[in-house]
């Protein structure tokens, strides 16, 4: 009996050795620690996904291991036996992740993943082999949106203030503020979805007073905001009338401007085709004048040539007769010719 209880009070104290000793074992052993949160990233900018060991050691002879259980292969960066191993990387991060070997050397092995994409938004697992302990990491990637605000005037005193902004990764809120960051009552967010898979939305507000007014535009899920402010001074009422007005005195001189453009066309028209009517008639008036000179010269002519006829019968002398007749009968021809001409241009000119 006594034998039992002392091999049995042994085992205790044994078994309490052992434990102390692995107690002290693990105690100087470090931890993969990561942060509590996911990590925010914008498109095409650099980011920095956090791991250290704690307490921190040298692990530049360690192996590190970033990964995405997503991917095949599945590894975004290995660091081993004091090299980075290219070949076992995902084709999609060549060229854009990094540990630098002075962070291994105090225990920070945090990745810097440059030129961030939208495919890139996962969870990232930092693991060190030798320790057997992990860490993961989330990534939120977003877009750097911008704000536009503009105003336009209403039939009434109102003034309607618009907010757009656009380039925004997940759908955000957008609220209207006055200038003591009190929430004003505005029309409903309108939302489209582009191609590109970013959000564009607008909302309006309509005011009745000079103020500041904010514009701004958040995602919950990450925590980033965008704000946007724009001053309505007292006079907009004012400044608007007057724009009204110059604008109504625009319109009725641009048609005052505009009729006397198509009545100065018209009158100009008018007189090119009395032109085009009077040149032709002016011109055959001109043409009567010889036309009847030469017709009168050719009856002269033609009772010349009669005369010489008869002469050329009747005389002596007819060889010379006949000689001044050819040259008459030449000279009608002559007329004839002339005078044809001259009655086929006033026919030309009459169509």
């Amino acid at each position: 009996m006594m034998t039992h209880l002392k091999d049995g009070l042994f085992f205790k104290r044994l078994l309490t050795v052992v434990f102390l000793l692995l107690t002290q074992c693990c105690a100087g052993q470090s931890q993969v620690g990561g942060p509590p949160q996911s990590v925010l990233a914008t498109i095409g900018g650099d980011i920095i996904l956090p791991c250290h060991l704690e307490p921190s050691v040298d692990a530049s002879g360690m192996t590190v291991e970033w990964s995405r259980p997503d991917l095949d292969p599945r590894f975004v960066y290995v660091w081993r036996d004091g090299v980075e191993l290219e070949s076992k990387q995902h084709p999609s991060y060549k060229g854009r992740t990094a540990v630098p070997i002075v962070n291994l050397t105090h225990g920070d092995i945090s990745l810097k993943l440059s030129n961030v994409k939208i495919s890139d938004e996962e969870k990232y697992r930092c693991f060190v082999p030798t320790l057997g302990t992990e860490s993961t990491v989330e990534l939120a990637v977003g877009v750097a949106p911008f704000i536009d605000i503009s105003s336009e005037r209403t039939d009434s005193s109102e003034v309607v203030l618009q907010c757009e902004s656009k380039g925004w990764y997940s759908q955000p809120e957008v609220f209207w503020l006055d200038a003591e960051g009190n929430l004003l009552s505005a029309g409903p967010t309108e939302t489209v979805r582009g191609p590109d898979d970013l959000y564009t939305v607008s909302r309006r507000l309509t005011v009745m007073e000079s103020d500041n007014f904010t514009c701004r535009v958040q995602q919950k899920n990450i925590n980033k905001m965008r704000e946007a402010q724009i001053y309505v001074p007292d006079d907009f009422s004012n400044a608007s009338n007057h724009i009204i007005i110059i604008s109504s005195s625009l319109v009725v001189v641009s048609i005052i401007v505009i009729l006397a453009a198509v009545f100065a066309r018209r009158w100009k028209k008018n007189k090119i085709k009395q032109k085009e009517y009077v040149r032709p008639l002016k011109h055959e008036v001109e043409l009567e004048d010889p036309r009847d000179k030469l017709r009168s010269e050719l009856e002269k002519s033609k009772r010349e040539w009669t005369e010489k006829d008869y002469n050329a019968v009747t005389r002596f002398n007819r060889d010379d007769e006949l000689m001044a007749k050819r040259e008459l009968e030449k000279k009608i021809r002559e007329l004839e010719k002339n005078l044809k001409e001259i009655e086929e241009e006033i026919k030309t000119s009459r169509v």
